[in-house]
């Protein structure tokens, strides 16, 4: 008998590799939902029984999906499939419930043998059951390389943030990566930052490898600086002063640990150069303005990284130039399998 199964996540390119994951000799019927509340209807519908569940997405994200399942009861076996690779993240979905907590990118072997341990899925052969290998966005050309760019600054986004969560022993709240080309002088309108009574600090640390070259820029609101300095570790006689130090370390953490991630899933290494203060204590627009790019049009990644219990956000922008749109389309397009370490 076929088992109903919900694939819900709002990148296209991690449900295609959600579904080509799975077991080939596992007698499914697929349902794909890209947010929380299309989620949750299927499951009222009836149409699947077990669901593969992503934890960032816009509107009703993976926990509440996760806590209406629990509040009614619905009929619905829950693996969560997430970047957000935080320990608190894995405890909070166990205990909404969850059946248990599957990283990206997805491991087609550890999918099958979860699917066994929870007697949801039995090889149909004698050995080692048929697993398919996820598709690289080279391999499907439905998938927009936008889209596939997403979810692999989706799964760098949750590594920075792990490390950052472990260092300052606290919890982000990840947000969806945000992916846009745009001119120059679009880059002020198109920050989602919402504050504009608030003063800003800025840094920017250079980054190239393998024809890509960019900036990653750190955009701090002021107002919480102290705690950023307590959360780090700096004395409270540096808190008051207008140390930048703070700052420059968490750029070179998050910028670091973003670039290692992405790199990593595209077989590509990138240097970074040392970390530069834009300005400090500047309205918005008066601290962009004092960085200038020759670039006609900059391809923009950005993330609002929130931690959780001290009212504490900044804004991550990773900004490459117009020739590197090229090389990482190639670099996209030749994405290792997943299953066997190999290009597609």
């Amino acid at each position: 008998m076929s088992t109903g199964v919900i694939i819900c996540d709002d990148s296209s390119m991690a449900r295609k590799q959600m579904a080509r994951a799975l077991p080939a000799d596992w007698d499914t019927t697929l349902t794909f939902v890209e947010d929380g509340d299309a989620c949750l209807e299927a499951i009222r519908d009836g149409k699947g029984s077990v669901v593969f569940l992503d934890l960032n997405m816009p509107g009703s994200d993976g926990y509440v999906v996760l806590e209406h399942v629990h509040r009614e009861e619905l009929p619905a076996l829950v693996l969560v499939v997430s970047g957000d690779i935080q320990p608190e993240a894995y405890r909070r979905v166990l205990r909404l419930g969850a059946l248990n907590f599957i990283r990206k990118p997805i491991d087609p072997q550890v999918l099958a043998q979860t699917l066994k341990d929870y007697g949801l899925y039995s090889p149909s052969g004698h050995g080692t059951e048929n697993v398919t290998a996820p598709p690289t966005p080279g391999s499907d050309p439905d998938v927009p390389w936008q889209d596939a760019l997403q979810e692999i600054a989706n799964i760098a986004m949750g590594q920075a943030g792990d490390l950052l969560a472990r260092l300052l022993d606290v919890f982000i709240k990840l947000p969806v990566p945000r992916v846009n080309m745009l001119a120059a002088s679009e880059l002020r309108m198109a920050l989602n930052i919402t504050d504009s009574t608030s003063t800003w600090s800025g840094v920017c640390q250079g980054f190239s490898g393998a024809g890509i070259t960019g900036e990653g820029l750190l955009l701090f609101n002021n107002a919480r600086l102290e705690t950023l300095s307590h959360l780090l570790g700096y004395p409270e006689e540096d808190n008051a002063s207008n140390n930048t130090e703070p700052l420059m370390d968490l750029s070179s953490i998050m910028v670091g640990a973003f670039l290692r991630g992405f790199g990593q899933q595209m077989d590509r290494q990138f240097g970074l150069s040392h970390p530069v203060v834009l300005g400090t204590h500047l309205d918005i627009s008066d601290l962009l303005d004092g960085s200038q790019y020759a670039w006609q049009q900059i391809l923009t990644i950005e993330l609002t990284y929130t931690i959780e219990s001290h009212d504490l956000e900044c804004d991550l922008l990773l900004l490459f130039s117009e020739e590197s749109v090229a090389p990482l389309r190639e670099a996209l397009a030749w994405l290792p399998d997943p299953s066997t370490g190999s290009s597609a």
